[in-house]
Order: C-alpha cells, then structure tokens, then sequence
C-alpha cells in the first residue's frame, strides 16, 4: 500500500537532474544480439519480471504477471435450474465486463501514481507491505559470513530476540554452547543480518567455534532462512555448506552457483545408465533411413578449447552460381529419449553453464564430448538443413533432414580467421603438423581453404540482407582474461569480434529461423519459440535524449532505423571510440528480455512471437542441443513434423502409384511440410492432421500447458546461468586487481551530481561510481545550471562537519592522491636508469600498469564525457563481500 506524500522521505541528493539515462548503476553493458550456441557471442537477456511457482514434477515455474492488481470476479449462480445455458453466457459476460473495468480502474490507479511521483521530483515514494503471498526462492540461497561472537538478546529466552529487541552487550570470544546464537552477515546488502543457533551449525564448524577457533568468520558460508515471524527483525537461518576462505577463488565460484541453483553436482547413475557404451557404433538401420552426408567437406568452428561440438557447416558450388550449403547439428535427441532418467536431470539443468575456468555441462561428457559431439574423423548422427542460395544471397531450395555426416577437421576461430584473411596458404598450413588443427578422411586443405572462403562470403550476403531487413547490432569488446598455470589470472585485454564468429553466427541464425518456421507452421499450438519484445519506451526516450544532448540524431522508430543511426554515429565517431562504446552501453538498457513461448500461450498475437532485435518474425533455438534443452525440445518436434510428412507423402504417392521415396543422392526432395514452401492445405486436411497428430504422440511433442511450463522453467535456468557467468567474470576480475593491487586507468564522466559521479573505464569496460559527499577534507562544488562539478582539497579553512560524524569518510576514500614530488613519469624513470639509479625506490614506480597515464591536479574540473585518470583496486574477500572500488587519481601540493 502506497503511503500518503507527507509520509514520503525527501531524496538527499540526486544525479538524475543532470542526466535521467543513468539511474541505473550497471556494471555490465547487456548483451541483446541472440546467442549461437555459447561460442563467440554475447548471451541474450531473459525476462525477470515473474513469479515462482512449483510445478507438478518439481521443477521451479515462472509465470508472467499480465493482470496484476485485478481480482477474481464471482460467477453467478441459478436459482431454480431453468435456462442455465443462458445464465452462464449472462455471468461470463458479467465476469468479462467485471474484470475489463478492474483492469481499467487497475490501469488509471496506476497512472495516478505516476502521477503523484512525477509531481515531487524530489521525495522518494514509500509504502507498506499488506502480505507475503509466496516465499521468495532466494530464501535458500544465501550467502554470507558468521560472526565468532555470541548474541545474547535483553532478558531471558529467545523471545524479546525474536521479537527484534536483540543486543550486543557481549562482543568477546566466549566459550559457546549448542543453544547460543551467532550473526550471520549476507554478503547481498539486501537481505538483514541474520540469527544461527549454534547448535544447528555442522559438526566441524562447531567444534572449531568451540574451540575459539577465529578464522570461521573468514569463510563464506552457505545458508537458508528457516523462519522469519512478521514480529521479528532478524531471521533465523540454518548454515548448509562451508565454502572456504572468501578470499579466494574457488569457494566465491561455489558460493555464486549456490546463489543462483545451479547443480555442481555428478550426474545420477539412472542418468548414466541411459548413455550408450564405449564401443557404440551408428547402427546400420540409421543408414538405411538417414541422408548419407560422408562425402561432402564438412568441418567444425569452435573456440580452441571446445570439445562439446554440436555443429559444422558444409558447401558445395552446383551449376550457374548455385551454393549449396549445410548446417549440420548433433542428432541429441537420439540418445536423450523423452521420460528417461537422462532427460529429466537435462531437464532440470536446462543449460550448461560457462564459468571462466569452470565448465557445468546439461549432459554428460560422455555423451556431450564423445558419442553425442560431432568429433573430427568420426562417423555421426545429424540433423541436416541444406539451402540452395545464389550469388546475391537469395534462398532457392531447402531441404531438412536426417543424416550421417563425418566431419574432416575443428577449426579454432583464429584459424578460421587467419585462412579466411590469407595468413597461410595449403602449402604453409600442411607443415604445421601436429600444431596446426588435423585433417581427416579424404579431403585436403585445399578442399576446407576453398569451402571455408565460400561460406565467408555467402554469409556476408546474408548478413546484408539481414541488417537491410531491419536487424539491430549492439555488441562491444569482450574482455578476455590470461591465466597462469595455476589458472590465476595475471592480465586482460578488449577482444574484438571476429570475421570467424559471424560466419558461423550468420548461418546459425538461418537455421534456427528456418525450423522456427516449419515447426510453428506445422504445430501451431505447441511450438517452442523465442521472442524478444520491443525496447522500453520511456527508457528509449531517455536514451534519445541524451543522444540529442550531445548532438547525435537518433531514429528509434524501428530496430533497422535504430540500427542506421547507430551507424552514422560510428562514423562520426570514428576517432572516438570510447564514446561509441558508451552509446552502445546506453542503447542496450531499454532493450527488453529475449524468452522462450509456447506458441499456443500467444495464439491470436502472433505480432508478440517476432523479434526485435534480430527483425524475424519468428525465431527459435535449433542449433546447440548438447548444451541448451530447448533445443531437445524443438529437435523432437522437428522429428515428429519429418516423421509426418514421409508418412503423408508415401500415402498421397502410394494412392497416385508413383512413389518413388526419398529423393537420392544429393539432390533436394520436394517436401510438403519442411520444405521452402509449406503446404497449408495438406497439413490443415483431415489426413495431415490426423497424422502431424500421431506423430506428435509418437515423438511425445508436448502440449500447450506443458510447454509453456517448460519454456517458463527454461527461461529461468537462462537467466541463472548468465547471472552466474557474470559474476564469475566479477570474481575473476577482482582476482585479477588483487594480484596487481593497484590498476590506473583512463576513464570517462558518465552522470554528475551532488553526490557522487559516474565514470566508465574503457580498459575493463565496466561503470562504476565515485562518491564524494561528506568526505572529510574535500570541497564538492555542484552547478546543476551548467551540469559543472568542481572538487578541491581543504587547504588553511578547517574542515565544518554538516551531519552526524560517523557518515564521514576519509578524502583517501574518494581520491588516490599524490604529492607531486613523488611523481615519477616514465622520461625520468628512463633517466634515472641511465646512470644507474634505483628506480625501484621510486614511489610512484610501484603502481601497476600506470603506462602514459597520469594524475589529475586539484582543483578538479568535470562535466559530462570529461575523460578523467582513475585508481581501481580489489576489496572485500576475507572480510566482506568481494567488490571493485574506483577513485580518482590526483596530485596535490596540499596532500
């Protein structure tokens, strides 16, 4: 419940005056360009706005919100049983009428509330929480760290304590028994400081805190919230796992795939009893009954260090400018048969998880990294899509299918990119040897130089087309870590996509719009899609007017428009490619969530199933069923839709007595459901119907309801999994400024204010802020006419203290500052080593990787876009949770 405004707290600062498109503190430019597989490209967000449920088999269910604020409407009911037909019609249309004007009245409160908001910019809305209508999951998932002190509350028993009256009184380390409580201190600032009964503590743990044993409050611990009373303050919790010291790397992993549910653990032995033997081989009745795809060039694109292969591309050149070209996926679902073992723990993963150095597949490896991986120089199972495209890019002919392909060698994308810039020729490449990637079965370099050239230029004419059909491209530099034996790492760097990565994006994307076509044709109700809406309009607004603040025209009227502005504006940016990033970073913010849909939940909607960014009316994900379930999912469904139209086919052909069967050798067969053009009428007739239906039944398809719970559940693993790899990579980074201690970087001014500034740090391509009010020492100017920020050191004035004196901090909080005198720049550190001097004694000299780059001076100058030098460090770890601090990096006389 909203309470009223005299009730409401004054805001004691704000930015958002200065520029409204940096309210959100994001520390992570979000990826929207689809992803292929997990190879190359950035992961597509999922939508967060959803409530948990709990599914028939266990699983979690989300659920989108569309009616929330309305309630249920009370059907009517017959008196004496005499036209109760009509009565029902009467109290449906009753019930409809009812609902539409609770959602109108829903939809004007709300406006009224904005409303009310808008009119005190200066006060921060507060309210009152009526109920708790379901427990949040993340109940049980904390995270946090124990504190070796017993809490006593204020008189006798628990009660007073539960009822939040809990005291401090004993801070030293006493002797602790089984029924004595200890803090507990989440390392996420949302939830509270919470209550552990000692003796619910695990064995090892408890010993040692009765032991006196201090270092327990330096391991991160593993935790649930077992009761929290609506009178109580402090939650009670129950400590599961012990991670380790959380100043390292390993228990801060573990502790980030307990936050997010994601399983560490082996695969069950009912799941590993589904896999097949070591020795299995293609049995020959799959020859009999899949396209033979042997003897056509096809190889592997991959990161050096992948060994899941769940694709490979082939091309051939035919007569008059004709490529035929071929995306080969693993056949998966061969192996992971519906209502196994094996499938449902797939199901439960819902995706592998990529952490730096860490690897949690959905299946296991025998099946991801063996039998199920499409191995150079081993004979495999696929599915096949084969288009004939000319020399412009147009699609002629399609053919989707079974087959049996064998893969002649993996190419890393750095070869790949090397070939395709002419860095080696046939020659070269051979004497490799045993360092370069290896050929197998019948063909030469020659033969992979040649396909590999045509497939680059086919796909640059697929992406013309593309981004001419309105496609959006918002993607930055990726940083990318070195690691030393120890898997430490030591340095980073920006690295920019690859030539390598969009031919096989560009491809990719062509198959997973292809069968998103045939299987939402051919099952209108029970398709798996992907959709991703349009971008937030008042977030679009706000990013256009900072573009039109700074100068740059921007045309948001369609993706393909916004995408043309963009452009223009990297052209003129062109010597400033920092700002274009930052732009970039903006653009991205009121892009929506891309999710999965049962096409039956949005029958009628069929303008929701597009999406925005990719500009296709319909999308899917097809193309890596080693690590993504719902790629299983539309792998059967495309099964049952190739089972359906053989049988439809040989029974049409059989009663024309010219059935010839399935076309031969390498030519395309005319197909009525999977082909280029897709027969409405045959699939619509009594006999298709009744056919797509029995092998729906026969590839157990699932239905509407169970589908969209599935693709609910799966959104929610998604969303998981790229929560977890972005804090891994935070981890990691962290690891990275521990080791260096300190990183001066350049950085640029993103938003001012009385309070603190926002600054991006290109060389990490991260934002973070930098507050400065109430610092002890430091002047804060703030001109909100000019957006102008002037910051100075107190010299001779003494510094007047404005609030309560434990809010203040110390100017070293703020600033990284330096007395000239112990600057040293690099034309001296060279001097000094000319005749012999000890630069290692130079102060300054100490900073790691300070380069070209050198402090500001006070009095401090920044606006908007203002480059300015900056210090980053790790904190947090063994003491707190882990963070990356920023400050300025100044020189001053007066320090």
């Amino acid at each position: 419940m909203l309470d009223p405004v005299t009730s409401w707290t004054r805001l004691k600062g704000s930015n958002v005056p200065s520029n409204p498109t940096l309210a959100e503190d994001s520390n992570v430019v979000s990826e929207v360009r689809e992803v292929v597989g997990n190879k190359c490209a950035g992961k597509e967000e999922v939508d967060a706005s959803c409530c948990c449920q709990t599914y028939n088999n266990g699983l979690s269910r989300y659920q989108f919100n569309e009616n929330v604020g309305t309630s249920e409407v009370a059907q009517g009911t017959t008196g004496n049983g005499h036209g109760s037909s009509d009565r029902k019609c009467i109290n449906a249309v009753e019930s409809l009428h009812a609902q539409t004007f609770e959602q109108g009245e829903a939809a004007r409160a709300l406006e009224r509330i904005r409303a009310m908001i808008n009119s005190y910019p200066s006060k921060r809305p507060t309210g009152r929480v009526l109920s708790i209508i379901r427990m949040s999951p993340r109940r049980g998932t904390i995270i946090g760290f124990l504190t070796c002190k017993k809490w006593l509350p204020e008189g006798e028993g628990y009660g007073n304590l539960v009822n939040g009256q809990v005291s401090k009184k004993n801070k030293n380390l006493v002797s602790l028994s089984d029924e004595d409580y200890i803090q507990l201190t989440p390392t996420d600032p949302k939830f509270p400081k919470m209550l552990v009964a000692v003796g619910s503590l695990p064995d090892a743990v408890r010993e040692r805190l009765k032991n006196g044993d201090g270092t327990v409050d330096k391991e991160l611990v593993a935790a649930q919230i077992d009761e929290w009373n609506e009178e109580s303050l402090c939650p009670q919790a129950r400590v599961l796992h012990i991670l380790g010291r959380g100043g390292e790397i390993e228990p801060q992993i573990g502790a980030i795939l307990f936050e997010n549910a994601i399983c560490a653990a082996n695969f069950s032995p009912e799941s590993l009893a589904c896999l097949p033997d070591v020795t299995w081989k293609i049995p020959v009745k799959e020859f009999e009954t899949r396209h033979d795809l042997r003897n056509i060039c096809t190889f592997t694109i991959d990161p050096s260090s992948a060994i899941d292969l769940d694709d490979a591309l082939s091309v051939e050149k035919k007569s008059d400018g004709i490529f035929r070209v071929g995306v080969h996926i693993a056949d998966v679902s061969y192996f992971v048969l519906p209502d196994t073992a094996l499938d449902t723990e797939a199901q439960i993963r819902s995706t592998s998880v990529y952490i730096l150095q860490h690897k949690l597949p959905m299946l296991p490896p025998k099946l991801s990294e063996e039998v199920g991986s499409l191995i150079p120089g081993a004979d495999r199972l696929a599915f096949s899509i084969i288009w004939d495209i000319d020399c412009f890019g147009n699609i002629r002919d399609r053919w989707i299918g079974r087959s049996i392909i064998q893969s002649c060698c993996k190419l890393s994308y750095d070869v790949a990119q090397d070939i395709i810039d002419g860095s080696f020729d046939e020659d070269q490449f051979s004497l490799l040897g045993s360092l370069g990637p290896q050929l197998h079965g019948q063909f030469k370099w020659n033969d992979v130089f040649e396909s590999l050239r045509s497939l680059h230029e086919i796909s640059k004419k697929l992406r013309d087309i593309r981004f001419k059909g309105g496609a959006l491209w918002l993607e930055t530099a990726k940083l990318v870590f070195l690691f030393d034996e120890c898997g430490t790492p030591y340095d980073s760097f920006l690295n920019e996509r690859k030539e390598s990565c969009s031919l096989v994006e560009e491809f990719m994307l062509l198959a997973n719009r292809s069968v998103a076509e045939v299987i939402s044709r051919a099952f209108p109700d029970c398709a798996l899609l992907r959709r991703h809406p349009e971008p937030n309009l008042r977030k679009l607004k706000e990013f256009e007017a900072f573009c039109s603040k700074h100068g740059f025209e921007l045309d948001t009227s369609s993706s393909g428009q916004l995408h043309l502005s963009l452009s223009k504006i990297r052209e003129k940016l062109k010597n400033d490619p920092v700002l274009f990033d930052i732009l970039i970073s903006y653009a991205s913010r009121p892009m929506q969530s891309a999710a999965y849909f049962c096409t039956g939940d949005l029958r009628g909607r069929e303008n929701d199933w597009a999406h925005y960014a990719l500009s296709f009316p319909l999308y899917t994900h097809f193309t890596s069923p080693l690590r993504r379930y719902p790629d299983i999912i539309v792998h059967r469904t495309l099964s049952a839709i190739l089972d359906a139209e053989d049988n439809y086919l040989k029974k049409k052909q059989s009663l024309l007595g010219a059935y010839k069967g399935e076309a031969s050798g390498s030519e395309i067969a005319t197909r009525c459901f999977t082909g280029l053009y897709f027969d409405k009428d045959a699939a619509e007739s009594e006999e298709g119907s009744q056919i797509l239906s029995a092998a729906a039944l026969k590839f157990k398809v699932p239905g509407t309801e169970v589908l969209a719970e599935v693709a609910a559940y799966c959104n929610e693993r998604k969303l998981a999994s790229r929560h977890a790899e972005e804090a891994g990579e935070k981890v990691y980074l962290w690891a990275l400024l521990k080791k260096k201690k300190v990183l001066v970087s350049e950085a640029r001014v993103l938003g001012l204010g009385p309070r603190f500034l926002s600054v991006y740090i290109p060389k990490l391509a991260i934002e973070r802020r930098i507050y400065y009010d109430e610092v002890e020492g430091l002047t804060v100017e703030w001109f909100e006419t000019t957006c102008t920020l002037v910051l100075d050191i107190l010299r001779n004035k003494p510094f007047q203290r404005r609030g309560s004196p434990g809010k203040f901090h110390g100017i070293e909080d703020v600033a990284l500052v330096l007395n000239p005198s112990e600057l040293v720049v690099p034309e001296m550190a060279k001097k000094a080593a000319e005749v012999g001097y000890d630069t290692a004694s130079l102060t300054f000299s100490s900073l790691a990787d300070n380069g070209e780059i050198y402090p500001t001076v006070f009095p401090l100058v920044l606006r908007h876009l203002s480059a300015v030098p900056v210090a980053l460090h790790a904190i947090g770890g063994d003491d707190g949770p882990l963070d990356i601090r920023v400050r300025l990096y100044a020189c001053s006389y007066f320090w």
